[in-house]
């Protein structure tokens, strides 16, 4: 499966696990934790969410800009796995729960993911331009899109367990302190809190705190403090586990830098022996314009993937039966299904390009592109017909919860993340390979940095799926993916002949 790839592809995707274990450790918790810890609504804790991922990739752009500007992509990586490590840091400093100042503790878990979202601009998009820096020797050329492949395969190793080992420590500590996990609970402790319980969450609310306690329940006021306090302790304990990660990358990452390129050795060297090749101004605006159109036509697409950490999480907690074959399940299990697929998934379809190659069928980059669009939008429509019969969210927290009789099987998640895991096999791996082919050699950094943009500004638009969440029928909110996914789909068709001649 490796053959003919360069030595350093396998060291480079370790040395980035560590990142994508922190990636699905925040995509998994992120917002249950939000909700939990500050008892925000869908829609402000939907903000926080979107405007962290949004961060993530546009501070992107900047670590682009550093790198270029420098010719020190090492050093920026290394810079961006430091600062990532102390923001995990940061979140992981247990504080009392529910907070004594909202605002306060709010805005300094506002400046920790801040300083996660800045780290993990200067790191990944400049690991993926020295990536696309392996493969400018012509031998390589031909599997630059395998190689991005195998690259995305082997990063979501660490995105695998994070979904498990985070709410598994949270579920830990909770038990430590005689109490069981429910997904519900933390909400409707903050209404007990609040005064906000309607007459049938409040019967709810007692059935369940004298559920989940191993001793009786009296006081369902003090239960709300300490269920509060625990649950959170948890949650910051489970984002601990993301520094040890980022410190295996980090370890990995300096043992093998040695052996990835260095630009600015290459610049020199080049300019030395006067082989420095000027690309004409005319096609470097070419190369330019086209990876700005395929930017703003993956902004759709990545609207409505990363719901899977938004919606797909809600849908998971509020109207998912939570277990499988007698397995009791949590919300955030799901998030290990995309990395899974994304792991097992990969061989067999870098193996059906493979074949395609060979026999020179192989569909062009921008194709694939537009194939795994129309592979997304399948997605959605599957939720959209599983979704028909369920109640407005606004219904299910009057009643303080749905009824397991009345919610849906696990199942429907299952395939849902399966399909739009292959959507994004197609899209971005290959995306990445795409941009590291075309993007014009002074400008690699920087065109890394707005591809990652254009996932932050779709990204950014997350939280009008919390919006749609809670206050339209849930089939509906789904079927505004579909439309999303659908037009991507068509755009990239319109200008397939011209991406394709730009890419050559």
């Amino acid at each position: 499966m490796f053959k003919g790839h360069p030595k350093g592809l396998i060291p480079a995707a370790l040395a980035n696990m560590g990142e994508r274990f922190g990636f699905y450790t925040m995509m998994a918790i992120l917002v249950l934790f939000l909700q939990a810890k500050f008892g925000l609504n869908v829609k402000d804790s939907g903000i926080i969410y979107a405007t962290f991922y949004a961060s993530i990739y546009f501070l992107a752009i900047l670590g682009g800009l550093i790198a270029d500007k420098t010719k020190n992509y090492k050093g920026t990586i290394l810079a961006g796995l430091l600062m990532m490590a102390f923001g995990y840091l940061l979140l992981a400093i247990p504080t009392p729960t529910p907070v004594p100042n909202l605002g306060l503790y709010l805005t300094a878990t506002i400046i920790s993911l801040a300083v996660i979202a800045f780290g993990n601009g200067l790191f990944k998009g400049n690991l993926q331009a020295l990536v696309g820096q392996m493969y400018d020797d012509p031998k390589y050329d031909k599997v630059r899109d395998s190689g991005f492949s195998l690259f995305y395969m082997f990063i979501n190793v660490g995105g695998i367990f994070a979904p498990m080992i985070a709410p598994g420590i949270r579920s830990w500590w909770l038990a430590r302190a005689g109490y069981e996990y429910n997904a519900n609970l933390p909400e409707l402790c903050h209404q007990q809190l609040g005064g906000t319980l309607t007459e049938k969450a409040a019967e709810r609310f007692h059935t369940l705190a004298s559920e989940v306690s191993s001793v009786p329940v009296t006081d369902f006021t003090a239960f709300s403090n300490d269920y509060l306090n625990v649950f959170n302790e948890g949650f910051h304990y489970a984002f601990g586990v993301a520094i040890i990660a980022m410190l295996i990358s980090l370890v990995i990452y300096l043992k093998n830098k040695v052996n990835f390129p260095d630009p600015a050795l290459k610049a020199a060297q080049a300019k030395a022996d006067n082989t420095v090749v000027e690309m004409d101004i005319k096609e470097v605006k070419q190369r330019i314009y086209a990876l700005l159109a395929v930017f703003g036509v993956v902004i759709f697409f990545w609207f409505s993937f990363h719901q899977n950490g938004l919606t797909l999480t809600f849908f998971a907690r509020d109207y998912t039966v939570l277990n499988i074959g007698g397995f009791d399940l949590n919300p955030e299990i799901f998030q290990s299904m995309n990395p899974f697929f994304v792991v097992f998934l990969t061989p067999v379809v870098v193996g059906i390009f493979g074949w395609l190659r060979n026999r020179g069928i192989e569909p062009s980059t921008p194709k694939k592109i537009a194939i795994g669009m129309f592979i997304a939008a399948l997605a959605y429509v599957l939720m959209t017909l599983g979704s028909l019969d369920v109640p407005l969210f606004s219904k299910v927290t009057e009643m303080g919860g749905l009824p397991e009789a009345d919610k849906v099987t696990p199942f429907l998640l299952v395939g849902a993340y399966f399909i739009l895991t292959v959507a994004e096999l197609f899209i971005s791996p290959l995306g990445i390979s795409f941009v590291s082919k075309v993007a014009p050699p002074q400008y690699q950094g920087l065109m890394q940095g707005l591809w990652l943009g254009a996932t932050g500004a779709g990204n950014q638009l997350l939280v009008f799926g919390a919006l749609l969440y809670a206050g339209v029928p849930i089939w509906l909110t789904w079927t505004v993916f579909i439309v999303a996914c659908s037009i991507s789909m068509f755009i990239m068709i319109f200008m397939l002949k011209w991406l394709e001649r730009v890419s050559e």
